[in-house]
């Protein structure tokens, strides 16, 4: 998986989302917007991105912390569904 997070100093919400994606074992790639033309770049591309951190997954913009805690939560739903599938099929179980 791979995840772009876009942050500004100062930002509890940063702090928070990057706080919990470390809490998960995950791996992230940190963008300070406040460095050169990256914040007019972000705009250009997603000019609804008013909040930060603004979060990217595997390309795909989730949003700021919330989009993140839904897709996360979303991610190891899946997960789980998956397991469940592979544990039937390894007992020869349709699923």
């Amino acid at each position: 998986m791979n995840i772009n997070m876009y942050t500004k100093s100062n930002c509890p919400n940063c702090v928070a989302a990057k706080q919990l994606l470390t809490s998960k074992g995950l791996d992230y790639l940190e963008i300070d917007v406040e460095l050169g033309s990256r914040w007019e770049n972000l705009i250009k591309e997603f000019p609804d991105a008013r909040q930060m951190p603004q979060i990217f997954i595997d390309d795909e913009r989730v949003g700021g912390l919330a989009g993140l805690q839904a897709a996360l939560k979303k991610i190891e739903a899946d997960a789980a569904l998956d397991k469940k599938a592979q544990n039937a099929r390894d007992l020869g179980l349709e699923y």
